[in-house]
């Protein structure tokens, strides 16, 4: 965004005529939206100039008939902000001398340092903000990014931040917006169109992060058989999941791959799971019921290295097997000469990193790979880059091990060895449920198997869709939040989707 602003200032766009587009549209929206401003507002105007943006939007207010005052904690150094200031007094706005009242009914609106921050808030200022958010929580608005969060990553500042109820953001989602870590701070997120010009947005490389809404599920590809296609043409899976402690897991990862329209659903679970299997799935050929280890683990690689996986196009092993003591070299093999598509989650992946060759092992595959941790497990798998943030962490690791990743969060992260990503946003957080991960696995082999079955290559781009169908159905499951629940509401977007 800010190299954005640059062409644009450059081409010869003033810097008034910017900050006047800016803050004029910031106070649109705040027009629309009388309950914030009833009380009347505050705004807090910083030096540079997201402090100017703020002026005019007080300007404007001021001149719609809402009561404003204006404050400056800082000496302003742009000239540009201190025009604004100047203007404001003359039109008879309110500049405080001391901070305002920290319980005070009034909106606060948050313009103090903008894009780009590194530095912490001075300390009286984030005391300041932090005791707001005690005695009104809820009552303050930032613009463009709220005081002490880094744009980039999502992390706070030492010191302290801002927490608002919303975030007015200028042109483009800052991506450290849309960050687990900055949830809290960030509120409701409202990206504020300032008429980017087309031609600037073509520049950007394929490598963009790219947010995706419920809105993108119509344009986010989707494998379409053949209408002629037969069941075994329609993508054929393979689950391996579950345990003694956990055949419930088993369970979920079998309705989401049944969820997903694949045409043949296969699997190898537990004597306790393989017993019921016909009363909750008829549908679902039961290839294996495994035996228990004394610990109450399923024992996989002998019945593995004897099976023909060549008569699926998807495999998925990991939900709910429980902290196996049965080595990953022992599973490795046939794995490793899989040429479909193989899905790797939950205990898979934490045997996968306690082996010697940990992530290394996917350089190997002579298929593709889809894993889907959640940070913990993404951390033991890729120690040598558990600090990053979620979006670098999924790019930095699909480029060193080839698989395709889903990192889960809040706002869960997918990203391929081509270095694209994909950042998932207006998520709820009903989707972090036990047993939604289950059913997420089980839906991503599914619709893996139909990408392989339509030679449709298994690419970031169509797992980034099945996060987003995952998180939208929860969205809108209206018979409860429950990992069932929303099974039943993803089977009924799939068909949608495969419809269109």
């Amino acid at each position: 965004m800010a190299a954005l602003e640059e062409e644009m200032l450059a081409s010869g766009l003033p810097v008034a005529a910017l900050m006047e587009k800016v803050g004029q549209a910031m106070a649109a929206w705040l027009r629309q939206q009388p309950g914030l401003l009833a009380k009347g507002v505050v705004v807090l105007v910083g030096p540079g100039h997201n402090g100017g943006d703020g002026l005019v939007v007080a300007r404007e207010l001021h001149l719609s008939g809402v009561k404003v005052q204006v404050w400056a904690p800082l000496p302003i150094r742009q000239p540009l902000t201190a025009q604004h200031w100047s203007h404001v007094n003359w039109l008879g706005i309110q500049q405080l001398q001391n901070s305002p009242d920290v319980a005070g009914e009034a909106l606060w609106i948050e313009a103090l340092f903008g894009l780009g921050q590194s530095r912490p808030l001075p300390e009286t200022l984030a005391s300041l903000l932090q005791a707001r958010q005690s005695r009104q929580p809820g009552k303050l608005v930032s613009l463009d990014v709220p005081a002490g969060l880094c744009s980039d990553s999502g992390r706070p500042l030492l010191g302290g931040v801002a927490v608002a109820s919303r975030t007015l953001t200028v042109g483009l989602i800052k991506q450290g917006l849309v960050q687990d870590l900055a949830i809290a701070q960030v509120g409701r997120l409202v990206r504020i169109d300032m008429g980017l010009p087309e031609s600037l947005l073509q520049q950007f490389s394929a490598q963009q992060p790219l947010r995706i809404c419920a809105k993108d599920l119509s344009t986010l590809p989707w494998p379409q058989p053949a209408p002629g296609a037969m069941k075994y043409e329609r993508g054929r899976v393979l689950v391996i999941a579950g345990s003694d402690d956990y055949p419930g897991a088993a369970l979920l990862a079998i309705k989401g791959a049944i969820a997903s329209g694949a045409g043949s659903i296969q699997a190898a679970v537990p004597i306790a799971v393989a017993n019921q299997l016909w009363q909750v799935a008829p549908e679902v050929v039961l290839k294996a019921a495994l035996d228990s280890s004394a610990a109450g683990e399923m024992t996989i690689g002998p019945w593995l290295a004897s099976h023909d996986l060549s008569r699926v196009d998807a495999v998925l092993i990991g939900p709910g097997l429980g902290r196996s003591q049965e080595s990953w070299s022992v599973m490795a093999e046939p794995l490793q000469r899989f040429e479909g598509l193989l899905v790797l989650d939950a205990d898979a992946l934490n045997q996968l990193a306690l082996s010697n060759q940990g992530w290394q092992w996917f350089k190997q595959r002579q298929g593709p790979t889809w894993i889907t941790p959640h940070l913990e497990e993404f951390r033991r798998l890729f120690p040598q880059i558990k600090d990053l943030q979620p979006l670098d962490a999924a790019v930095k690791a699909s480029r060193l091990c080839g698989a395709v990743v889903l990192l889960k969060g809040a706002h869960s992260v997918v990203a391929d060895s081509s270095s694209a990503a994909w950042q998932l946003g207006e998520t709820v957080s009903r989707v972090a449920r036990t047993g939604l991960g289950d059913l997420l696995a089980g839906y991503a082999a599914g619709v893996g198997s139909l990408d392989v079955a339509t030679a449709g290559g298994c690419k970031g781009e169509s797992l980034a869709a099945v996060a987003l169908a995952h998180a939208e159905a929860a969205r809108r499951s209206h018979r409860g939040s429950s990992a069932g629940a929303i099974a039943n509401s993803l089977a009924e977007l799939t068909i949608s989707l495969q419809s269109n």
